[in-house]
């Protein structure tokens, strides 16, 4: 049929079919993962009640998978490694209920990461609804997790509860992070507020990544005038889930409380004039260097916008295990002398730059 002989109202009647195509096939998927969790569970639990009663041996698992996989040679799944995995997955979750509600929502290999590396059951839940509600591939999922996302959420301070109402104000302070964590930048502390502003458009895709589900990128330098006098907004963006814009500033540096009331008069303005009737209030987020917590809060005592305060990192702190094979300042300053006193060298790198480079590379 010609394109231009379509009747009226074809197209929505097309976007219609594919959103319910697309939505039954998210539903079998589902249940499929929900089924397979099931099964993965029950075969934990039976042969967590064997081992208790008949004290099974790790052999009987290796011999278990041999005939099962004999059984059934096209079903994934059934290695000894995998059948240990899901006598694990029964023993942290003894709730059927809980499992087929809360756990299937993400698939198994999921499962199989968080019980690898995630040794608190609190924690791991956590992970199974941030996963499930932000559609996290593991990939994802494991970055998160190194990166201690869960003890960053909403940890900023913030005056949302006396600048917004409920349940608004719950809902703002869990998108906030503290710290934020920019190491995908590579960039060291010695870098500009502007170099940090360009990389982190540059890299938008993992900015976003970093300040979680639901942002929006608006634009950087947003000029706002007002009466007849220029001002740039260092980024912004809108909130797709708070239905509201959020003002974010960089600095360089310090917490200082002028910081705080400077981003108090942005938020103002873009209220004023770039919100519509149908946005909730605007919020702010001043991303800085290094924040002292009590002046924070005196800072923002009595604003009356919504504005949270965090410090970011760029580079993470030296691990623990490499601490010992850095050599100390008494033993650099030493080697140098010695270079001076006896020929030309190469001069061993300070623990600053075996860090920089490290992370670099």
């Amino acid at each position: 049929m010609n394109l231009e002989n379509l009747p009226v109202g074809y197209g929505d009647f097309l976007d219609r079919i594919k959103s319910e195509i697309r939505l039954a096939r998210f539903k079998v998927n589902l249940a499929a993962n929900s089924a397979l969790l099931q099964i993965y569970w029950q075969i934990g639990c039976w042969i967590l009640d064997q081992q208790n009663r008949s004290e099974w041996g790790a052999k009987v698992i290796d011999k278990l998978s041999h005939d099962l996989r004999k059984e059934f040679p096209d079903m994934q799944g059934l290695s000894a490694r995998n059948l240990k995995y899901m006598r694990q997955f029964a023993a942290v979750y003894p709730d059927p209920e809980f499992v087929q509600a809360t756990l299937a929502q993400i698939p198994w290999y999921h499962h199989i990461t968080l019980l690898n590396k995630v040794k608190s059951h609190d924690e791991r839940i956590f992970y199974v609804k941030e996963a499930h509600k932000n559609g996290w591939s593991r990939d994802v999922m494991v970055a998160q997790i190194d990166a201690k996302y869960y003890k960053r959420k909403g940890k900023a301070i913030t005056n949302f509860n006396s600048a917004l109402s409920a349940p608004q104000s719950d809902l703002a302070q869990q998108i906030t992070k503290d710290p934020y964590i920019f190491d995908f930048l590579n960039l060291t502390d010695l870098c500009q507020e502007k170099e940090l502003e360009s990389a982190l458009t540059e890299h938008v895709m993992k900015f976003l990544l970093e300040l979680g589900g639901g942002f929006a990128f608006v634009g950087k330098q947003i000029n706002i005038e007002v009466d007849g006098q220029d001002f740039y907004i260092d980024l912004l963006f809108y909130h797709v889930k708070l239905h509201c814009y959020v003002v974010v500033e960089l600095k360089k540096g310090k917490f200082m409380p002028e910081y705080a009331g400077k981003l108090n008069f942005y938020l103002s303005v873009v209220d004023a004039k770039v919100k519509s009737e149908e946005d909730k209030p605007s919020i702010g987020l001043l991303i800085c260097q290094d924040k002292n917590e009590v002046i924070a809060e005196y800072a923002l005592r009595d604003l009356t916008k919504p504005i949270g305060i965090s410090q970011y990192q760029l580079i993470e702190a030296i691990p623990k295990n490499l601490k010992s094979s850095l050599p100390s300042i008494k033993t650099i300053e030493k080697e140098i002398r010695q270079q001076k006193a006896t020929a030309r060298k190469p001069v061993k790198r300070t623990q600053k730059a075996l860090l920089t480079s490290k992370k670099i590379d």
